[in-house]
């Protein structure tokens, strides 16, 4: 049968996001919220070191740097934070790691009102933050099947996807805002204020250590995880396509330039594409009543992968016609007023990648699902770790191959050539993977 739905006869099923575990569980909703409203905050820093760099360097190249320098160090810290959640309080993990993002972006923000202008201290305190971050979501990921039955977890997956979505919608909207406004002092201190959020949802959890714990901290730990991953060809291959997906198909380093010399809008063009994928995850969470209940989640991280990859190479086309009649590029101010944009090719690259983002989400929900249904508790941290280092880190790669592609092409070819990358490799190694292919969400098989 070639459907990813059950074979089991339909019922009438709600198409909007299921509410329960917010209704079972107190502890994985203040979480939720928590994570949600310190996340805009987050997502508004991201935007905002992006355009800081750019208004420093003018250079698309230097943006991409900000992934190419945190990648190394969330790999290890992202591999090690999970050895930390399988082995301490998963809670207190979570709060330690809260506490230096946050005293991180004080920096920051500190940096940004003493107006210095030299670019290595924000690699280096994005770098931190970054690792943090990857560590906290790795042991919150790790922490929710302990908080929910396992027939609960698709629809946590999809409320995630909703805090996702709200997070990445109004962070960068309000940094576009606050930026092309206030100024990036401002934004950061935004973001200082909303991360107290991220505290009360962690602080107010109980105790969690994990099941079958060893008490080892070693990064022989690190290996055991990694040997554990070898024998789990599913979730391996939920990783592998993920990493395809991030690696050729993340054209945020590109916005900065597009928002200044192609399209136009400076700032609030660098928000409104950032927020369009966001804004697309979140249209397809809030109307995933009806995920929970399929059966081949395989297939469906396949198909959704390869939406994905159409919606990107679309996007690069869109690029591609705007440069053709685009004056030649000059140095622009980053704040340059919305109204010097090509609103046709703007709202076209915006529908795009909201669709980009919805097809990501359905993939995302699914991969989700699978890590956590298949994988034992004991080693749930390290292979989450794995997942984290994977989800986060890819783009970055993704930034690298991106930022060097657009300065020896243009920057309409890198999303263009993904997208069409995508398409063609994930089907080629999803056809190969029958195991992956069968994967039944009703006998979850690592």
């Amino acid at each position: 049968m070639d459907s990813v739905h059950s074979a089991e006869p339909l019922t009438r099923r709600s198409r909007f996001v299921d509410l329960t575990p917010l209704r079972r569980s107190p502890a994985f909703a203040r979480l939720w919220v928590g994570g949600a409203i310190s996340g805009i905050g987050g997502q508004m820093t991201i935007v905002a070191v992006g355009l800081h760099i750019y208004s420093i360097t003018q250079s698309t190249f230097a943006v991409s740097l900000v992934g190419v320098f945190a990648l190394v160090p969330m790999i290890v810290f992202g591999l090690y934070g999970g050895v930390l959640a399988d082995t301490f309080d998963r809670r207190r993990v979570a709060l330690i790691s809260a506490i230096v993002a946050w005293l991180s972006t004080v920096s920051l923000a500190t940096l940004a009102w003493l107006q210095v202008d030299t670019v290595w201290p924000f690699y280096l305190l994005a770098t931190i933050i970054s690792v943090a971050a990857t560590v906290i979501s790795a042991t919150r990921a790790s922490i929710v099947p302990r908080l929910l039955p396992k027939e609960l977890l698709p629809a946590a997956s999809a409320l995630n996807g909703i805090s996702i979505g709200t997070m990445v919608t109004v962070g960068p909207a309000l940094a576009g805002i606050l930026v092309a406004t206030a100024g990036i002092q401002w934004t950061y201190t935004v973001d200082v204020v909303l991360f107290v959020a991220a505290f009360v949802g962690i602080f107010s959890l109980p105790r969690i250590v994990p099941e079958g714990s060893t008490g080892r901290a070693g990064f022989s730990a690190v290996a055991d995880g990694l040997h554990f991953l070898k024998s789990a060809p599913n979730v391996r291959m939920s990783f592998i396509v993920d990493i395809v997906a991030m690696t050729f198909g993340q054209p945020r380093v590109l916005f900065p330039a597009v928002g200044a010399v192609l399209i136009g809008g400076g700032a609030i063009t660098v928000g409104i594409l950032t927020a369009a994928g966001a804004i697309g995850a979140l249209l397809c969470s809030v109307m995933s009543g009806r995920l929970g209940h399929v059966r081949w989640q395989g297939r469906a991280v396949q198909r959704a992968i390869a939406v994905y990859g159409a919606f990107i190479a679309a996007f690069g086309v869109v690029l591609l016609f705007t440069s053709l009649g685009a004056p030649k590029p000059g140095m622009h101010s980053i704040t340059e007023s919305i109204t010097d944009a090509n609103v046709g090719a703007l709202v076209l690259a915006a529908v795009f990648l909201a669709g980009a983002g919805a097809a990501d989400n359905v993939s995302a929900i699914f991969r989700t699902t699978i890590l956590q249904s298949a994988v034992p508790d004991s080693m749930r941290g390290r292979i989450q770790g794995v997942f984290t280092v994977v989800v986060t880190g890819g783009p970055r790669i993704g930034d690298a191959y991106i930022g060097v592609l657009a300065a020896v092409a243009a920057v309409w070819f890198p999303p263009l050539l993904g997208g069409i990358v995508i398409m063609v490799l994930v089907t080629v190694l999803v056809r190969a993977s029958a195991g992956f292919r069968g994967y039944d969400a009703q006998n979850p098989l690592p």
